[in-house]
């Protein structure tokens, strides 16, 4: 849930009231804290409290919608990431015709309008990548670093509408050509990449060096390119694709560090980038550790 790229979490005005919500790339819905919509519908000073009665009441009546909403972390008042009740938006529309208001219309209009701005902007690539550099802008990241990153959204996409065309389905189709592409390339799965980071739950390219992303590209142009070419027919020729794609960026990397006598893949996380840190400071730290 912390991947930035899959999900987004943004506090939306309505009316100057602030609404919750997170924006999941893989469903491509919008997710929306119930709580902040009944505080907007009913002017209620708890709309927890109203929220819980309400809650129990649809259950009590088997209301499916309810029994289908779902707990995620979003922004709290005291500043902490904690549970709360959220819906999407179709699940919304239903919600709130249990819920007298007469500023239910005017929300549902509003709502509709959330959703197609964001679809719009799955149509327009040019608007999620202003989105995605004031990301990085904000979270401290170097101009040219953010660079690579926007250039590695592109690249990728085009590999995964390469896929799609191919009949692949994203999930754990995608996920096993990503991991056969990185591990061709980095010598490494993308666990075991993880691992060397220091990751959990982070974005692993969102973790890369510049040197990384770049290479992280080629092999993904490469897949994208070579699947072009040879149009596979199913999911196993399309494994095959992605190592040999993998394997252009691997020849590349393995003459860079041989001209160089460094590593390309590195421990280097965001926080050390962030932090100012240098390789040096992390090799020595890690054979310390040793």
């Amino acid at each position: 849930m912390n991947d930035r790229m899959k999900q987004q979490n943004k506090i939306q005005l309505y009316n100057d009231a602030q609404i919750r919500t997170l924006w999941n790339s893989d469903q491509e819905k919008w997710y929306i804290s119930i709580v902040d919509v009944i505080a907007v519908l009913t002017d209620s000073k708890n709309p927890q409290v109203y929220w819980r009665v309400l809650k129990k009441r649809l259950l009590k009546e088997g209301n499916q919608t309810v029994t289908n909403c779902n707990a995620l972390k979003m922004l709290a008042a005291d500043g902490k990431m904690r549970k709360t009740d959220v819906a999407d938006t179709e699940q919304l529309f239903r919600l709130i015709q249990s819920v007298p208001s007469p500023k239910a219309e005017p929300f549902k209009l509003w709502l509709a309008q959330v959703a197609a701005e964001r679809l719009d902007e799955m149509q327009d690539p040019e608007l999620s990548i202003d989105r995605a550099l004031n990301q990085y802008l904000e979270l401290g990241y170097s101009e040219n670093w953010i660079n690579q990153r926007l250039k590695s959204i592109e690249v990728r996409k085009e590999l995964t509408d390469e896929w799609k065309k191919r009949g692949l389905k994203e999930g754990i189709q995608f996920a096993t050509l990503t991991n056969i592409i990185t591990k061709a390339w980095a010598d490494k799965t993308t666990k075991e990449y993880k691992i060397l980071k220091g990751l959990k739950k982070e974005n692993l390219r969102d973790n890369m060096t510049n040197t990384e992303l770049i290479l992280n590209m080629l092999a993904e142009a490469s897949a994208k390119d070579i699947s072009e070419a040879v149009q596979p027919e199913n999911f196993e020729q399309s494994k095959q694709v992605a190592k040999q794609g993998g394997n252009v960026a691997k020849v590349a990397r393995e003459e860079l560090e041989a001209k160089t006598g460094k590593k390309v893949v590195s421990p280097l996380n965001a926080k050390n980038i962030l932090d100012g840190k240098s390789t040096k400071q992390l090799k020595d730290n890690s054979d310390e550790e040793k």
